[in-house]
Formats: C-alpha cells, sequence, structure tokens
C-alpha cells in the first residue's frame, strides 16, 4: 500500500514515487533553498561584525590609557585594516596592551626648577595648557586674531 505523493501526476514517469519531503514539486518554492539563503546572509552579517569588533579591540582598549597612545592605535589599526596587513593589527594590540610613561610631567618639572635656579619666578614658568583651536575667542570684532599674549591685534583705520 504506497502513499501517493499530492503532486504525483506532475512528476516525471521515471521518477521515485518517495521523494524526500525537501524536494518541491515543478512550479513550488523550494523552501531548503529560501532557509540556507537566510541562514547564509546572517553568517555572513555575523561574521562581519564579530570581524570589526575583533578589528576594533586594540582601541578599546587604548581607550583607557593616554590620548596620543589611543590616536597612535587608531592608525595603526586602520592601516592594518586597508592594507590587511597583520602585522599593523598585531603592533596596534601589543601598544595598547603596554602603558606608555607619562615623560610630561617630570620635564616640566625639570624645566619649573631650572627656572628657579635661573631666579626666575614661579609666575613666569607657569606653562599654559594648549589652546584648542577649534574654540573661538571671545572679542568684539569677529575673525580677527589674538596675539600671543592674549591681546587683541593692531586696529585697522
Amino acid at each position: 500500500m504506497a502513499i501517493e505523493h499530492p503532486g504525483a501526476d506532475l512528476l516525471h514517469p521515471e521518477a521515485i514515487d518517495h521523494l524526500p519531503p525537501y524536494i518541491p514539486l515543478p512550479g513550488q518554492t523550494d523552501w531548503l533553498m529560501w532557509a540556507t539563503g537566510i541562514l547564509l546572509l546572517g553568517m555572513i552579517i555575523g561574521l562581519g561584525v564579530f570581524y570589526f569588533k575583533l578589528h576594533h579591540l586594540p582601541e578599546q582598549m587604548a581607550h583607557k590609557g593616554q590620548k596620543i597612545q589611543f590616536e597612535i592605535v587608531a592608525v595603526l589599526c586602520l592601516i592594518a585594516l586597508f592594507t590587511h596587513n597583520h602585522a599593523f593589527w598585531i603592533a596596534a594590540l601589543l601598544l595598547a596592551l603596554v602603558p606608555l610613561p607619562d615623560l610630561t610631567t617630570p620635564l616640566s618639572s625639570m624645566a619649573q626648577s631650572l627656572g628657579r635656579m635661573a631666579g626666575k619666578s614661579d609666575a613666569d614658568l607657569q606653562v599654559e595648557p594648549p589652546v584648542d583651536e577649534t574654540e573661538q575667542p571671545d572679542s568684539e570684532e569677529p575673525g580677527r586674531p589674538h596675539g600671543l599674549d592674549g591681546e587683541q591685534g593692531p586696529k585697522e583705520a
């Protein structure tokens, strides 16, 4: 007692009677192909996300350190991403793992000590913080640059 396939009249006369359920009849949707395509697309997107997260790992590690270290690591990661040269990524990872020593504090302390030895006052030795170039100075006339000592430039007649 053989079970008739619902589309037995559409099958080729030489086809076997018991087709597996994943083989579609002529004119029907191949659900196995659709499922495989969706799975493949999901795996490609997931692999891409994993690749970019792994590639961004040194930058995330260096974010806790100094700004210059973070910038160097970020540039090395970008170079590694675009050139596919793994040596840059490994260098970025090693640089992110090793904390850079703070050299500016001892050097500024030495400069202040030498200045005191030379007879300069502490007010003359104070190092001003770097000025952010993106900030606009407050002045009466926009577009006029400030001098080095913070005063306005010569007024035009």
